[in-house]
Order: C-alpha cells, then structure tokens, then sequence
C-alpha cells in the first residue's frame, strides 16, 4: 500500500478488486463493508455503495471497542462508575461499541487493500481514548480483515473487539461450526445461561438463534447454492443470528461473550484490559469457493 493517506471527508466509498471478486466500503459509515461481490452476485449481504444508508444496513461493521451488548449503559471499571448512551433502536444497552457510528479516515491503499483509520478522544458514547485500524485485503479467493486496538489514554481500559457480516439468506443456505457451548440470554438479550453446544449443521432456514457461543474451532462453513464460504478468525467466540422473518442471517467472530463487563470474571469471559500504548488486533478471513 502506497497510496497517501486521504481522509473520509475526499471519498465516501473505496473498492477493492481481485479476479472476480469486488469489495465495497464506506469509511464514512463506520468503516464498514457496503457488499462483497462475485461479479455480479453478493457474497455477502451487499448494497452498491453510493445506495448504503447506514451502518446497521450494511454487509458488515466493524465491532469496536466491544461487541454485543452493554448492560443498560452503565459499567464499574478499575473502581470507577462509567456510563455509556443508548444506541440502538430501543434497547436500553449501548449496543456494538461505537466505532460503528464514527466516520473512519481512508489511510495507504492500492488496487486489492485498504487501510482505514479511527482515533476516538472519548466521549459520552466510550470514555476511554483509542486508536483503531482496520486493513482489508482482497486476493481472487479471499477476503482477509485485521483491526487494531490501541489504547491511547493514560489509564488501562477494557477491550472487545469483533465484526458483524451478514450473508444471503437462499433457497439451500447451511451452516457448519463446531462449538463446545451456548448462551442463553434472558428477555432483555443479557447473555444468563451457558449450556452445552456441540455444534451447528443445518439449514439456516430451520435455524432460530440469536446466541453466543464458545469453543469455536475451525472454519464456519456456510453454503448455498452460489459459493462455499469458510470464515476463519483469531477470535475463539461466535454469535450467530438466525431471524426467520429476514433474508439474511450473520455469523459475527467476537472476542468477549455479551456483556462480559457485568460478569463476575470480565477476563474469563474473554474481555482485554489493555494498559496505556498497549494494543490488541483482530484478524478475520472469507474464503470463497463459487459453486
């Protein structure tokens, strides 16, 4: 990448381009990802980017600095009482961290990668200061993100990190991910319960989860009638979102189960205490096969 850094007011959208696969994102929107293409056919749940309306709307968002849900915006850190702002519709948790609202700054990039850029002072919607870089890079199989967290305030802060894509719902989409457990969450989405899940294999259709799970290992494989996808990450949690009433459904690499923050052992539920200038990356990868 060799391109000078450009920031996101000079381009609302990026493309990258690798054999027959087109990625699309909107540093503006959150650095997120606006659709990932097999020429003409989405991989993922792709919108053309100058029509892209939101983040929430969008093939996937970067999940910054922490995933899930926070519990009715409010947590205790380090000895201190901290609040966040509700973000998401009508829940009463701040929801996906906030990286997903901010404009991101379009760093060096070429033809197949980008590098986009977040420098978050702290504010009412996260209080602690962070840098955070994403880097996409396309080659003619595959997709491969990595973001970095770094914490720029002068006290230690915890950290999440994650993405959300979501893909196609079709006529024969399946998903494989082996898994050793799930967690159950109560009627306001708090995660409450774990219980034993030996995996997922089947039609997505006859899926109905909105679930974390653990002991996630090798690919998640998701296939249809168009591509085999497998989705490979550093991170060792998943949550999976299987809404019967939507054409799409989203399988999110997280590091932290929902709401670690309010649990007993924040860190053995996979939350990070980074201290000052210490950083935490996160890597994600999209194989395709067309079919």
């Amino acid at each position: 990448m060799t391109a000078p850094t450009t920031t996101a007011a000079d381009t609302r959208a990026f493309e990258l381009h690798a054999g027959a696969l087109r990625l699309a994102v909107r540093p503006d929107l959150g650095g997120s990802i606006a659709g990932f293409w097999h020429r003409d056919t989405p991989i993922m749940r792709s919108t053309e980017p100058a029509l892209l309306q939101s983040a929430r709307l969008s093939a996937s968002f970067p999940l910054v600095p922490y995933s899930n849900r926070l519990a009715y915006c409010k947590f205790r850190w380090k000895g201190r009482e901290y609040t966040t702002q509700r973000n998401f519709g009508d829940s009463p948790h701040s929801v996906h961290g906030m990286g997903w609202m901010r404009p991101w700054e379009v760093g060096a990039h070429s033809a197949i990668d980008v590098e986009l850029r977040l420098d978050h002072p702290g504010d009412e919607h996260w209080p602690f200061a962070f840098e955070a870089v994403q880097h996409f890079s396309l080659t003619p199989q595959s997709l491969v993100a990595q973001m970095i967290i770094t914490n720029t305030a002068d006290i230690a802060q915890p950290v999440g990190l994650g993405w959300h894509p979501y893909f196609p719902k079709r006529a024969r989409s399946r998903l494989h991910v082996e898994l050793s457990d799930r967690w159950d969450p109560d009627a306001q989405q708090l995660p409450v319960r774990k219980v034993t899940q030996p995996g997922i294999d089947g039609d997505i259709a006859h899926m109905e989860f909105d679930n974390g799970f653990e002991g996630w290992k090798g690919p998640a494989r998701i296939r249809d009638e168009k591509f085999s996808l497998q989705l490979t990450s550093n991170l060792p949690y998943l949550v999976v979102y299987t809404p019967r009433d939507k054409d799409y459904f989203c399988v999110e690499p997280v590091s932290h189960v929902g709401n670690a923050i309010h649990m007993a052992d924040p860190v053995a539920h996979g939350l990070r205490t980074l201290q000052p200038g210490e950083s935490f990356e996160a890597t994600m990868a999209i194989e395709v096969a067309v079919l």
